[in-house]
């Protein structure tokens, strides 16, 4: 009988020694989902015999020594990107009927090289919350405290791969929509360097409104059980749009071993005030590389301040969401009352910048995050990663007020705007930086909490490397009670 919270390297190793068949893995994922998911509400649609298909092909391709990169991996998908012949709606009743009769880029490669595609995880509207639930599917829960959200916007994959109900995950991440669920679920997770995965088939944008180019900021990346799988998945889906075409080759990791490794520690931010179980975890996962032999400094940062970080990011993620509103919800986010003052950083004023987005505003944000860029590229001449919160705090309740900016998280006893969640994802999104979320421990309240590895541009290699030493370290993935029982 397979264990399905194996990691999928794990598994693909059984395959290919033949422990058990692909069929019999699918079996094994299809009982776990029907014992589990009744209670979490993780996937959201299934396609069961088109699974079944596609498992013995993969057996038929393991019998004969042919097997792909991921061959026989049941996985689910992430119910943003579009998978044809199946509905995705992405929690938005306007597209209730959206039946695509084409694969997004991402989810053609994943197909091409073996993997079992058995349905759909659920999301909140257009992707558009920090937790996961919608009017169409209802609410997602997380599998450590079912009082607690998942996060969002890729929460139902991450429980998904949590609860061994999939081998691994395709998530996308704009404001910290993979790396947020990873920590909620003591997952690992990949932001991708931004243009590294074509996120062409991804909604939003909505189908009409399809760009030919990859949308500013958004990437497309996975979730999974260990670092090894991240790797491996990230060697399936980097590529441009034609996933015919091969993926780019990647620098190889700076190093792979703490020895040596030159790592900055970004805490103790006023502008990011970080609960304390949070920041212990970051402390933890520091102190284990510099007991390694690495070079830890805790002062060091880039040429700019993390508010200039934070307000680039911030507006051009308001940006981009507005371009997926209708006219009249986006006029109305604009809040033409509202005088923009200078120096302004409250969430609702960068929301209204976003929305008021004109090309002079976007030519002066662009040049501005240029410069940011160009300070990383600097800094990460004398740093191989950089070690930070993924959040502010660990999973929070749910909560279903619907004025998010109504909204509030407690940060160490003290509330804390809920738009705050996003403050730490800022310097990996704006700056299009990989980014890596390695669980590190089960907290007081019984659930778990992570560090965020950035790297430079195009590394990602580099941040899936440290993510790796610290899991040969202890940091793994540890499965929630409700997924053994």
């Amino acid at each position: 009988m397979p264990d399905l919270l194996l990691s999928a390297s794990n598994l693909r190793a059984a395959l290919l020694a033949r422990e058990f068949s692909a069929s019999d893995l699918l079996d094994a994922t299809l009982a776990q989902i029907r014992r589990l998911n009744p209670v979490l509400n993780a996937i959201v649609q299934r396609d069961e015999a088109a699974a079944w298909r596609a498992a013995a092909d993969s057996d038929l391709r393991l019998a004969r020594g042919e097997a792909r990169p991921l061959e026989g991996l049941p996985m689910t998908i992430k119910d943003c990107f579009e998978v044809a012949g199946l509905i995705t709606d992405v929690g938005a009743p306007a597209l209730r009927d959206h039946v695509p009769d084409q694969d997004a880029s991402a989810v053609a490669r994943l197909r091409r090289a073996g993997a079992v595609i058995l349905g759909k995880t659920n999301v909140p509207m257009l992707t558009g919350d920090f937790q996961t639930y919608n009017g169409l599917h209802g609410v997602t829960q997380n599998p450590w405290n079912l009082d607690y959200s998942p996060g969002g916007s890729s929460g139902g994959a991450a429980v998904a791969v949590a609860t061994g109900m999939s081998a691994f995950e395709l998530g996308s991440d704009l404001a910290g929509s993979i790396r947020w669920p990873a920590h909620c679920c003591g997952l690992f997770g990949l932001k991708t360097s931004w243009g590294l995965v074509s996120t062409f088939g991804h909604i939003p944008p909505v189908p009409d409104q399809r760009l030919q180019s990859d949308p500013e900021l958004l990437v497309v990346g996975p979730l999974a059980r260990s670092s090894a799988d991240l790797a491996m998945v990230l060697d399936v889906i980097a590529g441009p749009r034609d996933s015919s075409q091969p993926g780019p080759v990647l620098p190889p990791p700076r190093g792979v071993e703490p020895k040596g490794l030159r790592v900055a520690v970004w805490m103790d931010e006023p502008l990011a005030e970080t609960d304390k179980t949070v920041a212990k975890a970051v402390w933890e996962a520091a102190s284990l590389l510099e007991k390694e032999g690495a070079i830890v400094n805790p002062k060091a940062r880039p040429e700019f301040s993390f508010a200039e970080a934070w307000e680039i990011a911030a507006v051009l993620i308001h940006a981009h969401i507005g371009i997926g509103l209708s006219e009249k919800i986006r006029e109305k986010l604009a809040d033409r009352s509202l005088d923009l003052l200078p120096g302004d950083l409250s969430h609702h004023t960068l929301q209204v910048r976003g929305m008021r987005m004109d090309e002079a505003n976007l030519t002066d944000l662009q040049l501005r995050r240029a410069r940011l860029q160009s300070a990383w590229s600097r800094f990460f001449e004398s740093f191989d990663v950089v070690l930070c919160p993924p959040a502010s705090v660990g999973a929070i309740k749910h909560d279903f007020i619907r004025d998010l900016h109504a909204r509030r998280i407690e940060v160490s006893g003290r509330p804390k705007p809920y738009y705050d969640l996003m403050l730490w994802a800022c310097l990996a999104t704006g700056a299009g930086l990989p980014s890596v979320v390695t669980p590190v421990r089960i907290a007081a309240d019984g659930l778990p909490r992570a560090v965020q590895i950035l790297a430079a541009a195009q590394e990602d290699r580099t941040a899936i490397a440290c993510a790796a030493m610290l899991e040969n370290l202890g940091l793994c993935f540890k499965a929630p009670p409700l997924a053994r029982q």
